[in-house]
């Protein structure tokens, strides 16, 4: 395994690699269900009770998801296949390599005890969608192959360890946590997350 980027602080050196073995955010406890179809990938969510044929467009689908499964938010997934795959809300402007192949949706009892509320109000349904294009964002990492593991070492010595860091920019922002508790002497060795 190579290391991808190295940052060294006092005694102290972070390394981050690659998670080459990690599971799909669609495997949690997500707020929205993906509803994805394509002819050549697995994507999204499984046993939805339906499938893309059972509709004659996407808005055929949309119109499902409001009136039979009561979705309160809807929003339309692209996937970019160029090179590696992309998924985000809304289109890539690519008419070559991207196309729609779904949506995200969520439910209003979902919501209501998700959050814990009766009424459903505007704060409650921004809060929802920040949360579903979160969703979208992680599974984009993951299908992207930005995942990766952290290593904390004092000179040869491994320290502690912890894999399945989704997105660079928060792995990077986790690497110079790391460093700086180190430094300060507030590193406790958990222990919890080693490498296997």
């Amino acid at each position: 395994m190579d290391v991808l980027h190295t940052i060294e602080k006092g005694p102290f050196r972070v390394e981050v690699y690659l998670d080459m073995n990690v599971e799909s955010s669609r495997d949690w406890d997500n707020l929205g269900t993906m509803a994805c179809f394509h002819g050549r990938y697995v994507l999204g969510d499984n046993d939805l009770g339906f499938k893309q044929s059972d509709f004659r467009s996407w808005d055929g689908m949309e119109k499902y998801l409001i009136e039979e499964r009561k979705a309160r938010i809807i929003l339309p997934l692209f996937l970019l296949d160029h090179s590696g795959l992309r998924m985000k809300v809304g289109s890539f402007h690519d008419p070559w390599d991207s196309g729609q192949v779904g949506y995200i949706f969520v439910t209003a009892d979902k919501i209501r005890k998700e959050y814990g509320v009766k009424r459903i109000t505007k704060r409650v349904l921004a809060l929802a969608e920040k949360c579903l294009r979160a969703e979208v964002e992680t599974y984009d990492d993951f299908l992207s192959g930005s995942v990766y593991g952290i290593v904390l070492k004092k000179g040869d010595e491994i320290k502690d360890s912890c894999w399945g860091f989704f997105g660079w920019k928060y792995t990077e922002q986790e690497a110079e946590r790391w460093l700086a508790e180190a430094l300060g002497g507030a590193w406790k060795e958990a222990g919890e997350c080693l490498p296997e």
